[in-house]
């Protein structure tokens, strides 16, 4: 806003599609701003106004960040994600263009996820509700009620969507169906059984609580108080007096390393113990998530020039010189919801097996009975788009 005229489309460095300048540049003027927020008659090269107050969004996964919810600062928003952000809301990314190789199938995000949000490769996003006031839940109308029947017991959508989590949420389905998910898109299998059902479901919201940080699924009687998790006390990484992260600009850290001996993690200068070796190579699917959220934070954020080869805009140069106290404590949160996710994924892999050796309910089963018919669905956009999609939108084998 301070620069000369002449400089702000550079700074602004707009979108480009086929070479030519796209849909966002400094002069354009966006009249419809994001639900739930201002907007403005104003292009940004003419703006004069503070700018509205960064929120969280789910950058990547495990990796929550910042953004100006302003939809003149955002390469294609995707409007009906925002229009169904809400406090109970929550969102799963999917590889749909092409196939999980390891860890989690999907990941979770209570926050507005990027494009790239599942492992920085495109994604599919599925909202949890089709609507802000979770009236409408993204599913078939008669799935719940023919399922529940079906298995003899009442389920309701959260149990569902918990389901989902605790079977494919795990590195032991990616492992389990990796042939199956050669053809992109994932098929979940579906017990015929009450109780493995139930306790599929409890132990998914434990799953969805820790991937959004303690801020859904939270029930302080089952251990998911609402507030970020811990690990047990035994396995909690912690800061030793000797270990703690320098705050000065000669100090900024650029390496993170790893010694599996001392299950210590070196940030730079400092260093956090009780670090387990599955947590520090947990991976989404070829990225490891340490490693990928370190790089967002380090001293050197130069990231190799992809596609647009126009050097970025020196706006990207404004960044902390030191490390924030913010970084050593979103570290260690994800620290905690790491170690606690690797400790349930043996319970995950042998709920996964009982289910796929005892009665499942199949496609043509629920194709025959109506189950998957779909009702009135919001505009659903193109695989490799981050909108809005029906859970169970192609059913696979």
């Amino acid at each position: 806003m301070a620069a000369p005229a002449e400089e702000k489309e550079r700074l602004f460095h707009p979108h480009l599609r086929n070479g030519e300048v796209g849909d966002k540049h400094s002069k354009k003027v966006v009249t419809k701003p994001l639900a739930g927020f201002l907007g403005s008659a104003k292009c940004v090269a003419d703006e004069t106004d503070a700018c509205l107050s960064p929120l969280p969004y789910g950058f990547r996964s495990f990796d929550r960040q910042w953004i100006i919810p302003d939809i003149r600062l955002i390469n294609q928003a995707n409007p009906e994600l925002w229009e169904v952000r809400a406090d109970h809301q929550v969102f799963f990314t999917v590889p749909t263009d092409q196939t999980p190789t390891n860890g989690p199938a999907f990941t979770v995000s209570a926050a507005v996820p990027d494009l790239h949000h599942y492992n920085g490769r495109g994604g599919r996003t599925f909202p949890f509700w089709r609507d802000a006031k979770a009236k409408t839940p993204n599913l078939p109308p008669n799935l719940l009620p023919y399922f529940s029947e079906r298995i003899g017991c009442a389920v309701i959508v959260e149990d569902f969507m918990a389901y989902l989590a605790a079977v494919a949420a795990q590195p032991a389905y990616t492992a389990r169906f990796q042939n199956d998910l050669s053809t992109p898109g994932l098929r979940i299998p579906l017990t015929a059984e009450a109780a493995l059902f139930t306790e599929a479901a409890e132990l998914g919201r434990s799953i969805i609580w820790l991937h959004t940080f303690g801020e859904r699924f939270t029930d302080a009687d089952a251990d998911r108080p609402a507030a970020p998790p811990r690990a047990e006390a035994a396995q909690r990484p912690s800061i030793p007096k000797d270990g703690a992260i320098p705050f000065g600009a000669a100090d900024m850290p650029d390496t993170l390393t790893y010694d599996v001996a001392t299950q210590r993690l070196h940030v730079g200068k400092g260093h956090i113990d009780h670090v387990l070796p599955a947590v520090w190579a947990y991976e989404i699917s070829g990225k490891q998530v340490l490693i990928q959220w370190f790089s967002y934070r380090k001293k050197n954020r130069e990231r190799p020039i992809m596609g647009d080869r126009r050097p970025p805009s020196p706006l990207g140069q404004i960044q902390p010189d030191h490390w924030l106290p913010e970084y050593t404590t979103e570290l260690i949160n994800v620290l905690n919801v790491l170690t606690r996710l690797v400790a349930l994924e043996p319970q995950q892999a042998d709920l996964l097996e009982r289910i796929c050796n005892g009665p499942l309910i199949s496609e043509d089963e629920l194709q025959t009975s109506g189950a998957l018919e779909k009702g009135p669905t919001a505009k659903a956009g193109k695989a490799e788009d981050a909108g809005m999609s029906d859970l169970f939108a192609e059913v696979g084998s």
